[in-house]
């Protein structure tokens, strides 16, 4: 992972909801649909396990996306998150929702991106990140750029930032050793 500013750091340790898009961050953005019209993703078990980490320790996880697939559910329910929204056109109204529902304050949500339809939820919410290979124009109005790829561990990278920055990294992970 790279080096993280003080000032994402200190975004980081207030984050109680992570938000994430779906297609470009928790996937690479590929659609694969065969000659039935069933849709494939391609998730990356390594995003997986940082989500249940966050999970772990107590930090909420949700998708907004504007597709709809049975795909996102199906991993949702796997990874236990239980905040999902498809087929959005207005993130940025399903943003307020969660906020209002949760009682949340902005500096409290972290939400992921990759283009110009997350731009609306990335001015708004506390830390804005995207992942590497997400469209150009966020990267200087977002507070993180990942090392990874979106559906290549861009997910994990940002778990492991945001347990890291609020001290919790040793405590999730002691169970599966030294790390």
């Amino acid at each position: 992972m790279k080096r993280v500013s003080p000032a994402v750091r200190t975004k980081a340790e207030k984050i109680k909801l992570l938000l994430l898009d779906v297609d470009g961050v928790l996937t690479d953005g590929r659609i694969v649909i065969d000659d039935k019209g069933v849709e494939t993703k391609h998730f990356d078990v390594r995003d997986g396990q940082g989500i249940s980490l966050l999970r772990h320790a107590g930090v909420d996880v949700g998708f907004i996306t504007g597709r709809s697939s049975k795909a996102v559910q199906y991993r949702a329910r796997e990874l236990g998150v239980q905040i999902v929204y498809q087929g959005i056109r207005d993130k940025a109204d399903v943003y307020n929702k969660i906020k209002l529902k949760s009682g949340l304050k902005d500096d409290q949500i972290a939400y992921v991106g990759d283009d110009i339809m997350d731009l609306p939820i990335l001015q708004r919410a506390g830390l804005a990140m995207s992942v590497k290979d997400g469209w150009g124009v966020l990267t200087p109005l977002v507070d993180y750029v990942t090392e990874a790829s979106g559906g290549r561990g861009a997910v994990r990278e940002i778990a492991e930032l945001l347990l890291k920055a609020q001290r919790k990294w040793t405590s999730v992970t002691r169970r599966y050793g030294q790390v």
